[in-house]
């Protein structure tokens, strides 16, 4: 079984989005799991929510290829 480094690749991304030092963005989520709805793991992706100043969302999302 091969090593997943999903976690470690959002992670990465979501502390890049917060430590920029020209912020354009006024909110960066938390790093959700791929769960289902009884809370069980579902999969390795990983997803990212993200607010720009005019207040338009987007959703960053790791999974394998």
């Amino acid at each position: 079984m091969m090593i997943a480094y999903c976690d470690y690749i959002a992670y990465t991304i979501r502390e890049a989005l917060v430590q920029d030092r020209d912020w354009k963005l006024c909110h960066v989520g938390k790093i959700q799991w791929d769960l289902g709805d009884d809370g069980v793991f579902q999969s390795t992706d990983k997803f990212l929510l993200v607010e720009d100043n005019n207040g338009k969302k987007y959703k960053i999302t790791v999974q394998e290829a």
